[in-house]
């Protein structure tokens, strides 16, 4: 806060007072990119103060000179510029919401949305236009896809044939060429054929060619060149191929793109203009001297008298040019009595006043579950994790109401001083809510629980799932216990007790010996404590109080408050928290690393950390290869069936389009996740290279006896040591103060 009053107070100094010296020693900012880039600041503010403009709006370095240019011209132009002054909006967004404020046209709802930049530039000229842009316009789509949409829309053609986020804007742009050609786009407007295929079938059918002996997804561009050429070649020599149709000249022709110019908005939309009459000659002495500006879109007048030797100015002559403007709407016959009755020269009195457009207000969902429970627990005082108290889950009946959903309100529409309606922007509604175990009623907008279970509203999606609460002790007495969701047991679990579930399993006491494995998160809220004998795997965090003499094998991050004579194997990392916290005896196998406050004691008790590319990583490794091989295998059979299919139609033989379309989809399928495996494997790559940030932090104190293998590289401590990093530096492990 202190940083932001003192850059105010140095931006506020009158820059006309102070020499450059000053300038240049008090206007300095350790943060700013260079000298030129602050200057560049520095001059927009400047020029801010000498129109009389509130700088304050964009006086803040988090805004670059450039994005402080639009604000200042908005803020010129008397527009709200408070609408786009967000540094998150960088400079091309904020012009095209500065020019879109000029037509009144409103760019906020689709920023909201996540269109930017170009999109939004491409949207403003649609609005501009009046083209239904908003009919046809899906959320991720890029500029240049609603480039086409536009084009299409003014040309007058059926978008619908290409308005979709299944074609990319080459595809679209070839579809567009067809219908402004008035050809059959249907024999192309396939989204397995790339838009080289498609121009190689637009040409065709222009030139008036049977593209049916090359239109199929059996052939490259390429190919389909070569056929068309031979198709074209053919007709020559047999006469009866006119030079006129040929694809050359529809190439130069088809492929100009239409654009509608951008009206240059740039300017001041202030509407000005000053009225001279003069009388006679003989009353030439008189002037009749008055300005009427425009402000707020059309949606108010002002009248200015100025003060000059001999302006007389009358009622009528106020209204001949607000009918010469086309004014008509929203006059105030008092003020301007008043303005002339009084003479109230130099001053600027509103004169007509138009209604303006109310928005709707925007979709909602009312819930009627929590979705604020505590999922980080709180902390404790020593600097702990409070585990025994937090509420892991909401549970929810058959039938209950989950939420309810409000639409959208239409807005009410306004009128400007020209008597022309403004209309109203409606409300967006909101998508509707995913997920699993809920129903929606009849009435689309009430959702309800399928089931007795557990509620979780996670990125997005309601997941509803089936949850056993257990109201007693589990033990060898119990059974095992193999549940199809989550299970939350009241009590604890002791020897024997067996608990298998495909969702999470949170114990609210202790557990001493038994196994549990789930294929979500594991929480004990007490703790752990056993003869070696207790057994946790969790395909997710496994987390508790404390930790001893327990075997844990997780996906996730291994938490608690303390860990002793442990053995635990993590592809997350293992956190311990406190002042209090200790790592402990036993060995302890994290690829991404351990974070603990102490480690080992004054016994020297052996304590082992593993941590990196150890026989955990090596494991997922080798699944990552066997993965990969299944794919390729997968992969080489379908190729050998696409090419069967090849061979078949080679032959004349006839081949379903649809088997043609699985088959192709298929092997973009399996692509695509062998892709994603190379990704998975990359990043357990990446997360164990030297460059890991702090592989093995101490905030406490490591005691000798403590064994550290990063990578495969060991470090036995010989001495007690403080606050330090442990990590890999020129293949050695290496401490690093905290």
């Amino acid at each position: 806060m202190g940083f932001a009053v003192k850059l105010w107070e140095l931006w506020s100094v009158d820059m006309d007072n102070i020499d450059s010296n000053t300038k240049q020693q008090e206007l300095h900012f350790p943060m700013m990119e260079n000298d030129e880039y602050q200057k560049a600041q520095n001059q927009e503010i400047k020029l801010g103060k000498e129109e009389g403009l509130d700088v304050s709006i964009y006086a803040n370095p988090q805004f670059n000179w450039l994005q402080m240019e639009q604000i200042r011209m908005g803020l010129k132009d008397k527009l709200d510029a408070s609408i786009y002054a967000d540094p998150s909006n960088n400079y091309e967004t904020m012009r095209q919401i500065r020019l879109s404020l000029y037509s009144g046209t409103n760019l906020i709802p689709y920023l909201k949305r996540g269109f930017a930049d170009d999109d939004l530039g491409e949207i403003r000229l649609a609005l501009l236009d009046k083209l239904p842009i908003d009919e046809w316009l899906q959320d991720n789509m890029c500029a240049p896809q609603i480039h086409e949409i536009r084009i299409g829309l003014c040309e007058g053609l059926d978008v619908s044939a290409y308005a979709d986020l299944g074609y990319n804007w080459m595809q679209m742009q070839e579809i567009r060429l067809g219908l402004e050609k008035k050809l059959d786009v249907k024999l192309y407007a396939n989204r397995l054929f790339n838009h080289a295929q498609m121009r190689e079938i637009r040409l065709g059918l222009e030139a008036g060619l049977d593209v049916s002996s090359y239109c199929t997804l059996l052939y490259s561009a390429t190919d389909m060149k070569e056929k068309r050429q031979s198709v074209i070649n053919r007709k020559r020599a047999s006469g009866t191929f006119s030079e006129e149709s040929s694809a050359s000249k529809a190439d130069s022709a088809a492929e100009i793109i239409k654009d509608h110019n951008t009206v240059n908005t740039d300017n001041n939309n202030t509407d000005k203009v000053s009225v001279t009459n003069k009388k006679s000659i003989a009353d030439s002495y008189r002037k009749k001297e008055f300005v009427i500006s425009i402000e707020e879109n059309g949606n108010k007048a002002y009248a200015y008298i100025p003060w000059i030797p001999g302006n007389v100015v009358t009622k009528e002559d106020i209204y001949q040019d607000l009918e010469r403007r086309e004014i008509v709407y929203g006059i105030k016959n008092d003020a301007i009595a008043d303005l002339i009755d009084r003479k109230r020269l130099n001053e600027k009195v509103l004169i007509a006043e138009g209604i303006p457009a109310k928005k709707g207000e925007d979709g909602w969902f009312e819930w009627f579950v929590r979705l604020d429970l505590p999922r980080i627990p709180a902390p404790l005082p020593d600097g702990g994790v409070d585990y025994v108290n937090i509420e892991a889950f909401e549970m929810v009946d058959e039938g209950e109401k989950i939420a309810v959903y409000h639409r959208a309100e239409e807005g009410v529409s306004g009128k400007n001083i020209y008597g022309e309606t403004i209309h109203a922007e409606n409300g967006i509604e909101k998508k509707p809510l995913r997920g699993i175990g809920f129903t929606i009623d009849p009435d689309g907008v009430t959702y309800r629980s399928k089931m007795n279970g557990k509620f979780e509203f996670t990125g997005g999606r309601i997941i509803i799932s089936n949850m056993l609460i257990v109201r007693e002790d589990v033990t060898a007495v119990t059974g095992k216990l193999e549940v199809d969701g989550s299970v939350y047991v009241i009590g604890s679990i002791f020897s024997g007790g067996y608990i298998k579930a495909t969702g999470d399993i949170i114990i609210e006491h202790n557990v001493e010996t038994g196994k549990l494995i789930a294929g979500g998160n594991v929480m004990i809220k007490k703790g752990s404590c056993s003869k070696n004998d207790c057994f946790i795997e969790a395909g997710g965090e496994v987390s508790g109080s404390f930790f001893e003499a327990a075997n844990i094998n997780a996906g996730g991050n291994v938490k608690a408050n303390y860990i002793m004579n442990s053995n635990i194997n993590t592809m997350g990392r293992v956190i311990v928290s406190g002042s209090k916290g200790v790592l402990l005896g036993g060995k302890i196998s994290a690829v991404k690393g351990v974070d603990t406050f102490n480690l080992g004691n004054r016994l020297h008790l052996k304590t082992v950390l593993d941590i990196g590319r150890n026989e955990l990583y090596e494991k997922a490794q080798t699944e990552y290869v066997e993965r990969r091989e299944q794919l390729l295998s997968d992969l080489e059979a379908l190729e050998k069936e696409w090419n069967k299919i090849t061979l078949m139609y080679s032959a004349g033989k006839e081949v379903p389009e649809e088997m043609q379309r699985k088959i192709y989809a298929a092997i973009d399928v399996q692509k695509q996740k062998l892709a994603e495996l190379d990704g998975e494997a990359s990043k357990l790559v990446n997360l164990t290279e030297q460059t890991t940030k702090d592989p093995v932090c101490i905030r406490g104190r490591a005691y000798e006896g403590s064994t550290i293998i990063i990578n495969g590289i060991k470090y036995a401590l010989t001495a007690e040591v403080r606050r330090v990093i442990f990590k890999l530096r020129n293949k050695q492990v290496v401490m690093v103060a905290l």
